[in-house]
Formats: structure tokens, sequence, C-alpha cells
């Protein structure tokens, strides 16, 4: 069985991917190995560079109508009180503001949109071998039968912990650990819905809650690893979860009326990732070419961009194996760039002791009321200016001229 693109993961990565090479005449086969979408905890919430991508894929309609809430504000809780609200409409570039959906919706809604583009879906399929080359090789088992599939290229969309990334031999790289993510999805929560709120505790961590529509939420609890904390996952903390939260920033109503309406999980928020993701015809894209930290909400948009990236390389270039590594040379830039922004935000917000305290005494207020020029994961990400002289500014090293 010989395809253009076989492409293992039917999630958002890979459905739009195999949704949008379809609708060029491309014969596209996708490999889901699960037969229905269960909720599980995982990014929910999209930044306005993301919702850019997605409108030039061609998913944003569909999602909108099927799962997704869209707001206008981020607003910012310290103390109960909302200290600063940002017009994502008027200061990002994008023009739009944040875009929050339920995954396994979103999950259903896109395979619907590959297939009904003339995709071939294989739900419940396992991938047991991926075999590099020219052409690339899938064997796959389904309804009970191992079968070899070929395609001009093998597309890695199956997330963080890719079996196409280890089975095709692509090496990884990670940084060290710092931050732990955790969420739960909840029902009753009275947060305005026009809005995606980041809460900021004095000491205990930050929240970030993500309206889904119907005083349905996702939320967050994102704190040091150092702290201490074990073990904050299972129905059995769900009360120390919304506790927490509570603590840090936003109305305490909306935890004491919240209730579980998912599982609470949670995990390590180490960003690891491949460099240079494509090698003899086998490519990575989303997660499985790298796992952004979690606690900046970065995973949604950067998967759209690589699909974006992915799919205009292959649509301007009928030599795929060279399109793939042109796709891997961009992808690695705009990773790095974003990993250098996210990087800036988490030695500002995080790091410990006394000269840190001084520093975000110093660099917040000019974050909250003038950031212009300044690193800017929610409206800008990879996009974001970068140079020594800013990143000294950012990190209060020096004083802006107006100062």
């Amino acid at each position: 069985m010989i395809y253009d693109a076989i492409v293992v993961g039917g999630g958002l990565a890979g459905s739009t991917l195999a949704k949008n090479l379809r609708e060029h005449g491309y014969r596209i086969l996708v490999l889901e190995c699960e037969t229905r979408f269960k909720d599980r905890v995982r990014g929910e919430q999209m930044h306005p560079w993301g919702v850019s991508a997605a409108r030039r894929l061609g998913i944003y309609d569909e999602l909108l109508a099927s799962c997704g809430n869209q707001t206008r504000w981020w607003t910012t809780w310290i103390g109960g009180r909302a200290i600063f609200n940002r017009d994502l409409q008027t200061t990002a570039p994008h023009g739009v503001g944040s875009f929050n959906f339920y995954h396994p919706t979103m999950q259903e809604t896109l395979l619907g949109l590959a297939e009904r583009a003339g995709a071939e879906v294989w739900r419940g399929a396992t991938v047991e071998s991926v075999i590099a080359g020219s052409p690339p090789q899938v064997r796959v088992r389904h309804h009970g039968t191992t079968t070899f599939v070929q395609g001009r290229i093998v597309v890695g969309a199956d997330g963080r912990n890719s079996l196409v990334r280890s089975r095709a031999g692509f090496p990884s790289v990670r940084d060290p650990d710092l931050l732990i993510t955790t969420g739960l999805l909840c029902e009753g929560v009275p947060a305005p819905e026009n809005a995606t709120h980041h809460g900021v505790g004095a000491a205990e961590g930050a929240t970030l809650v993500a309206p889904l529509g119907n005083q349905r939420a996702r939320v967050y609890f994102i704190y040091r690893k150092e702290d201490g904390l074990r073990g904050l996952a299972g129905q059995g903390r769900v009360g120390d979860f919304l506790s927490l939260c509570a603590r840090c920033g936003v109305p305490a109503e909306w935890c004491a009326d919240a209730k579980a309406a998912g599982p609470l999980a949670e995990f390590n928020g180490a960003e690891h990732w491949v460099s240079h993701p494509a090698r003899q015809g086998v490519v990575l894209v989303g997660d499985a070419a790298g796992a952004t930290d979690p606690a900046w909400g970065t995973g949604l948009s950067i998967t759209l961009w690589d699909v974006l990236t992915l799919r205009d390389c292959l649509l301007s270039n009928p030599d795929w194996e060279a399109a793939i590594h042109q796709y891997a040379l961009e992808h690695d830039r705009y990773r790095r760039a974003l990993h250098d922004v996210t990087q800036c935000f988490t030695e500002l917000l995080w790091t410990t002791g006394q000269a840190a305290e001084e520093r975000r005494s110093r660099v917040l207020p000019t974050l909250l009321t003038d950031a212009q020029g300044l690193p800017d994961v929610i409206g800008l990400g990879p996009e974001s200016p970068m140079n020594t002289e800013i990143r000294r500014l950012f990190m209060g090293e020096t004083q802006s001229a107006s100062a």
C-alpha cells in the first residue's frame, strides 16, 4: 500500500496536516491508535499567533462551531483583584485573542475534516515499527492484521511520547527539571468567559483558568519542582488542587464552586526536542518534534506553526525529501527563538532569592504596562524581539531609555 504521506497520529497536528494535503490531491493515510478520544489533561488554550495559523490552515471556523471559546482579554489577577487587562485584539499583531477548546471534541472534529477531505483513516491502529528509507515504511497492526505500508514520507504527529521519534532513531535533548504543571477540567467556574485568566500567588505558584463556555474551564496550577509538592494527581487530591489555585490570586469563589469534570493529573514541564526533525523520509511535527514547557501554553500554537510550515514546504517543492529538510531547518530556527523567550520568562518569574525578587520588582511593572519591544509569549511567541540588549533590559540589568 503506497501513499504520498502516512501520518501517525490523528490529533491536532496529524488531522490538520492530512486535511490540508488531501485538499491538494495527495493520497494520505492517517493511523490513529484510539477508537474514541478520551479526556486527558493537556493544553487547551491557544495563543493569538496559533489562532492565526489555525485560520490559515482552514480549521478555525469548524473548531469555533464545535468546541471553541474565542476570548479577547488576558487578565492578570493578584490577591483576588484583576490588576491588568490586556486587550489581545489591539495589542497582538494577529488581531485576535486566545482560543480555548475541549480537546476530545477538537480531535473528533479535525479527524472528521480529514476524512471528509478524502484522507484514509485507520482507527485502533498500532504502529509496530517505522523504517526510515526511500521510501520509508510503517508496520502497523489494524483489525488483527499486520500490514506494511509505504509513503513518500512518514509524519510523526503522535505527541510527547512519540513512537515514531523513538523507532525512527531520532535523538532528543532535554532541559533540566524545574516546573510541574497540574490540570483539571472543572464545571461551575463563574469566571468571565471573554478572557483567559492568569493568577499569581505570593509564593504558592501560579494558576491559569481557560474558560470553555457554559461555566466549564480547564484549570491549571504551576509550581516549582523544588517546592516539594508531591503526587498532586488523582480524585483524592482535587480539594487540595482547588485550594492551591484559590491562593494564586484569582477570586476564591471560582474555586469554591468548581467541581471536577475529568481526571486530575500532573506532569513534568521540562522542555525536550529533536534537533533537525527530519531524516530519510521521516519527519516529526508538534510535540513529537519538540514538547514545550506547558507552563507557557505554547504547545498548541507551535504545533500549528509546524503543520503550516511543513505543508507549505511540501506544496512548494516536488522533492519531498528536500522539502522535509527545509521544514526541519525552519522548525529549528523558530523553536530556538521561542525557547529563548520562554527561558527569559522562566528566569524572571520562577527563580528564587532576594536578587530575583528585586529584579521582579523592577521589571514586572513594565511588563504589565508597557511591554513594547520586549519578549511576548502570548502575542508574538517566536516572533518576539530578542537580542543581548533586550535580554538585559528584560532581566532588569539595564534601564530603558525612558527611565
